[in-house]
């Protein structure tokens, strides 16, 4: 972490993916790695067959998200992939949604602060509803309003993998009566984080008349939603 490790570097690390049989745990984050760095992590994840969590927060590897995205399609040991902070964008994110369709392995995907929208959202929502491995999944900090929020909804309601979402800092105001919706048939998620998300008196009632049928939740965070009596 935090050692100014650039394109070069990375390079370097994903030729040793590429014959190492031992390393399961790789952090470079926080470092200067961008999109040509991690297209080689990708080819080098592609051949690894023993990494389990690989920690990419805060480089800028930009569209090298979708390189990630098809190292997932033949990827079978990775369980754990964190890119927070890296300008994925929708497109970035629609590359890991399609990986998500055929990957068995990652099990927690952390997607926070990466400028995805709507788009982004529809998209994660598609293989939220094929996917069965997946069980914590964070797009937190992002721009999914209202329309995302109810495509991710629609896949909550088919998926029976999800135990923790986190969409903590979108704006999906109205969106929140879908959620309820959702929450009323699905049985697997244990938590959810809405913070200031704008949801209002209308969207807690929805998730309140959710609350009175579901029978999985046991965390659910509503902090600064203009909630009144």
């Amino acid at each position: 972490e935090d050692n100014q490790i650039g394109d070069d570097g990375a390079k370097a690390l994903a030729e040793s993916l590429k014959v190492n049989s031992t390393l399961t745990k790789l952090n470079p984050e926080v470092n200067k790695i961008d999109a040509d760095g991690l297209k080689a992590l990708a080819e080098g994840l592609e051949v690894n067959n023993t990494l389990t969590l690989l920690h990419l927060e805060e480089n800028c590897i930009g569209e090298g998200a979708k390189a990630i995205g098809e190292a997932l399609k033949v990827n079978h040991t990775l369980t754990q992939l964190d890119l927070e902070r890296n300008h994925i964008g929708d497109e970035g994110t629609k590359a890991m949604a399609e990986a998500l369709k055929v990957n068995s392995s990652l099990t927690e995907l952390n997607l926070e602060d990466n400028q995805i929208g709507d788009d982004g959202a529809k998209a994660l929502a598609e293989s939220l509803k094929v996917n069965s491995t997946l069980t914590k999944l964070n797009p937190e900090v992002n721009k999914i309003d209202a329309d995302g929020l109810k495509a991710l909804a629609e896949g909550l309601e088919v998926n029976n993998t999800l135990t923790l979402l986190h969409l903590e800092e979108n704006c999906i105001g109205e969106g929140a009566k879908a959620i309820g919706e959702a929450l009323k048939v699905n049985h697997t998620l244990t938590q959810l984080d809405l913070e200031r998300n704008h949801i209002g008196d209308e969207g807690t009632k929805a998730m309140a008349e959710a609350l009175k049928v579901n029978s999985s939740l046991t965390e659910l965070n509503l902090e600064d939603n203009q909630i009144g009596d």
